[in-house]
């Protein structure tokens, strides 16, 4: 399951911890988010323990959102060692999400 990153736990579990993370940014109300949940869920199970894969819930994490200049939902950032260095927003497929987690895997 997809760890649920807040405004509080963000700085320890994702920029502390360093390593490779898929964050999702979404709310419950956003059609294209619910599209992209179940895609987020199956690369959480399948990249334990490799990558953090996570979910911001733009509604009560207005911190994160706003320092990351979140403006369209589902935005998805790939974060390696605590930069961004891949943003994508709107609904993209598995594959591709996977590909850009692989791509910063490798470069490790």
């Amino acid at each position: 399951m997809a760890f649920e990153l807040t405004d509080a736990n963000y700085q320890e579990n994702v920029i502390d911890k360093g390593g490779v993370a898929l964050v999702d940014f979404w709310a419950e109300w956003c059609g294209p988010c619910r599209m992209i949940g179940p895609v987020v869920e199956e690369l959480a199970t399948e990249y334990e323990g490799k990558a953090l894969i996570g979910k911001v819930d733009v509604d009560e994490n207005s911190e994160l959102s706003a320092k990351y200049g979140v403006r369209s939902i589902p935005t998805i950032l790939i974060i390696k060692d605590g930069e961004v260095v891949d943003k994508h927003v709107g609904v993209a497929t598995k594959a591709a999400l996977a590909e850009k987690i692989e791509a910063q895997l490798a470069a490790v």
